[in-house]
């Protein structure tokens, strides 16, 4: 299994860093590392950690998130409560790969980390990029926003998505029986189902306290 993406949150509420933490930790794939509450803090943590992101809020009591942002080399998603157009402009033009404001909901960045994810395995394959492959990464980021790969499905990869229930969550050793592949075979295929946004992974806590990656069909509304 690949490594879980590391979050680092810069927030100066101590306890809206911590409500973000939780909801990170919830996601498949996510580990929050502990939070921090200010821009020199945060360098600092960017600098030991190496965190793969950072949920970055504008307002810090030592300087501003936009005029940190310029000075980091990693990949940042904003997560705050300025709304006024300049700072969003300012964000995604300095590179932030997202927008959250605040107040939002679990599911809300749940679906921005997840989006986030399927833009990191995009750009993970092998070879050279070709430009279709740089533009389904970019939607990838935005939450709904996914364009399913034109090419065809393989008949095992359609077996995996038509063995998935609607409402039902399964665990890649579940779907590997139901469609009689190696669990190996079927994590491979629900990782690019994923990818395409045809299928969703949640985080399930077991009896023993290990989390297990779920998969499943997106809700409908």
């Amino acid at each position: 299994m690949p490594e879980d993406f590391r979050v680092l949150i810069v927030d100066d509420d101590f306890h809206v860093a911590k409500l973000h933490a939780a909801y990170v930790d919830s996601v498949a794939g996510f580990l929050a590392l502990a939070p921090v509450g200010t821009a020199s803090l945060a360098l600092q943590s960017i600098h030991s950690l190496r965190p793969d992101l950072v949920l970055l809020d504008v307002y810090l009591p030592d300087a501003s998130g936009l005029d940190l942002l310029q000075q980091l080399d990693v990949d940042t998603i904003m997560l705050s409560a300025a709304s006024d157009a300049d700072s969003v402009r300012t964000a995604f033009r300095r590179g932030a790969l997202g927008y959250l404001l605040k107040p939002f909901t679990s599911e809300a960045l749940s679906r921005q980390l997840r989006s986030y994810a399927r833009y990191r395995r995009l750009l993970a394959q092998p070879g050279a990029l070709d430009q279709d492959a740089v533009e389904r990464a970019k939607r990838a980021l935005i939450p709904g926003d996914v364009t399913p790969s034109s090419k065809p499905r393989s008949a095992t990869e359609a077996a995996v998505l038509e063995s998935l229930v609607p409402g039902e969550q399964y665990s890649a050793a579940e779907v590997a029986g139901r469609v009689g592949v190696s669990r190996a075979t079927a994590q491979r295929y629900l990782s690019s189902l994923a990818d395409d946004g045809a299928v969703d992974i949640q985080l399930r806590y077991g009896t023993t306290g290990r989390p297990e990656h779920r998969y499943g069909l997106p809700a409908t509304s």
